[in-house]
C-alpha cells in the first residue's frame, strides 16, 4: 500500500476529521488530502463516502472548514474525501500567463495531453481511480457506494467523473458548475493549455457534450466506461443548484445548456436556481444538508 501520513486529527460531530499527505504514483508529486469519518465509522462500520471537488483557488481545506457538511454526514452515516485542486510543488508547472485561473490551484479536474503539463496534470485519473483506491485500502470505506459533487471548476469536475464513469458512482450532484467549458473563457484558457488546439478533442472533457452523447452510437468515443441507463440511475437525477445572483453565471456556468443536453439525453437533471443566492460558500453551506440527503438515499438506498 502507498505510504500514507497522517497530519493533523480532530474530533468532529463524534466523528473525526483527518488531513493526509501520499506520494501521488499519477500526479508524480505529494498530494494532500482530507477525510471525514463519522461516528458509525469509528465503530467498525464500512460507510458510504462522498468525493468533494472544490473549485478555482480552493485546497482540501475550503470545503472542510466552511461547508458545514460534518453535521450532516455523521447523521446520515457518510465519510467526506476532499482532494486538493491541483497538483503542487517547485517542480509542477503553473500558469505561464499568471493569474488564478489556470495552474497551481486549479487542475480542471481533467487527464492533460499536451506538455509540459501532461506529466503532472492528470486530475481526472487522480480523483476517480488513484485516491478512491487509496482512501479504501486503509479506511472504513465502502468501495461499493460512492457518490461525488463539487462546487464551481469541482462541480464541473464531479459531473465529467460521474458521465465518464457512471459504473463507479452511484450519485451526483454539483453546485454552480461550470457546465459547457469548452464555450466559456475559463474551460477555453485550460482547455487549449491542457488538451491542446483541437476543440473536438475537449468534447470528451464537457459535461454538456458528454450529456448529448450518453446515449448514442458515439458513446464510447467519449465516454470511459459507457453507462447503462438502468432505474436504479433513473430514481436518482443529477442534482445541481445555481444562485441567481452568481457573478459568474452567464459568462462561466451557463447551466442552461447543461439542462438542454440532458432533456435531449433523457438523464434526469434536477435544475435550482436558487433566487438571490452568489456563487460562495454562504450560498454552498444554505443548501449542503439538501445534497447530502440526495447522496445518502442513493449510497444507503434509503427510501
Amino acid at each position: 500500500m502507498t505510504s500514507v501520513e497522517l497530519l493533523a486529527e480532530n474530533r468532529c460531530f463524534d466523528g473525526v476529521h483527518r488531513r493526509y499527505r501520499h506520494q501521488s504514483q499519477v500526479l508524480q508529486c505529494a498530494m494532500i488530502f482530507s477525510v471525514y469519518l463519522p461516528p458509525q465509522a469509528l465503530k467498525g462500520t464500512k460507510v458510504p463516502a462522498l468525493h468533494w471537488l472544490s473549485g478555482l483557488t480552493c485546497t482540501d481545506e475550503n470545503f472542510m472548514q466552511k461547508a458545514g457538511a460534518q453535521r450532516h454526514a455523521a447523521a446520515f452515516g457518510l465519510a467526506l474525501v476532499a482532494p486538493d485542486t491541483s497538483p503542487r510543488g517547485g517542480h509542477v508547472p503553473g500558469n505561464p500567463d499568471g493569474g488564478w485561473e489556470f495552474g497551481h490551484g486549479a487542475g480542471f479536474y481533467v487527464d492533460a495531453t499536451e506538455e509540459p503539463w501532461r506529466q503532472n496534470y492528470q486530475m481526472h485519473s487522480y480523483v476517480v481511480q488513484e485516491l478512491p483506491d487509496l482512501v479504501e485500502s486503509f479506511l472504513p470505506i465502502d468501495s461499493e457506494r460512492r457518490g461525488i459533487s463539487g462546487h464551481s471548476m469541482g462541480g464541473y469536475g464531479a459531473l465529467v467523473a460521474f458521465l465518464r464513469h457512471p459504473k463507479r458512482y452511484r450519485s451526483v450532484s454539483a453546485f454552480a458548475p461550470i457546465a459547457n467549458p469548452s464555450a466559456c473563457p475559463w474551460g477555453i484558457h485550460a482547455f487549449r493549455h491542457l488538451l491542446g488546439a483541437d476543440t473536438d478533442a475537449w468534447k470528451a472533457w464537457d459535461p454538456t457534450y458528454l450529456m448529448e452523447q450518453l446515449i448514442g452510437s458515439s458513446t464510447e468515443k467519449l465516454i470511459a466506461e459507457p453507462a447503462q441507463i438502468d432505474s436504479s440511475f433513473l430514481s436518482f437525477p443529477i442534482l445541481v443548484d445555481q444562485g441567481t445572483a452568481d457573478t459568474y453565471l452567464n459568462e462561466q456556468l451557463n447551466p442552461a445548456a447543461l439542462s438542454a443536453a440532458a432533456s435531449a439525453a433523457g438523464l434526469p437533471l434536477e435544475l435550482r436556481m436558487r433566487e438571490g443566492y452568489d456563487h460562495g460558500y454562504y450560498f454552498v453551506a444554505s443548501f449542503m444538508e439538501d445534497h447530502l440527503a440526495h447522496h445518502a438515499r442513493a449510497l444507503k438506498e434509503m427510501p
